[in-house]
């Protein structure tokens, strides 16, 4: 996993990492838990398949969350008590219209401390709150993954900056020099 960070402006790329495989991407999120203050919103962008409840798995994971991570595509919500900080894992690809958000009482889990990770959060526009912090996931023409991530509050700068912060753990398959 290496880390590219240009944090000096506004108009300079996010930070960014290339995750070669499923064990980088965990890596990834695992990393990110080092970073996590007890309360955080963060945007989980990306197509299918991408890597989002994988982030995920591997956040929890370094939280200390020893147990299974399941997408939360059916029941909207997963929440995950077990660790240092409530974590509270959000799926809105079936929704059909945004007030469903509002219909299921999910604007309560956004009051108080804790991490809300938002997949597909564009489906609960406009209830939905704003992030601290938007992770983007991609495929990658060499199968794996680029992750960027992008600071949208101070909360989430201080997030990013610890992040970029932490040492690295190297990725699974470093590619070839």
């Amino acid at each position: 996993m290496v880390l590219h960070a240009h944090r000096e402006h506004d108009s300079d790329p996010p930070p960014s990492l290339h995750l070669p495989d499923e064990a980088a991407t965990l890596a990834a999120g695992e990393r990110l838990a080092g970073a996590l203050p007890s309360r955080l919103t963060i945007y989980l962008r990306g197509d299918l398949g991408a890597g989002k409840t994988t982030l995920t798995r591997g956040l929890l994971r370094g939280l200390g969350y020893a147990g299974k991570v399941k997408s939360p595509t059916y029941t909207l919500v997963e929440p995950y008590k077990d660790s240092r900080i409530a974590v509270y894992h959000f799926d809105f690809y079936r929704f059909t219209h945004a007030d469903e958000f509002l219909e299921a009482g999910l604007d309560e889990y956004f009051q108080g401390d804790g991490v809300r990770l938002v997949e597909w959060p564009d489906r609960a526009h406009p209830h939905l709150g704003a992030a601290d912090l938007e992770i983007e996931l991609r495929l990658a023409a060499d199968g794996g993954r680029e992750l960027a991530l992008h600071a949208l509050s101070t909360e989430g700068r201080r997030c990013l900056e610890s992040f970029v912060a932490l040492p690295g753990k190297p990725a699974a398959n470093p590619p070839a020099a």
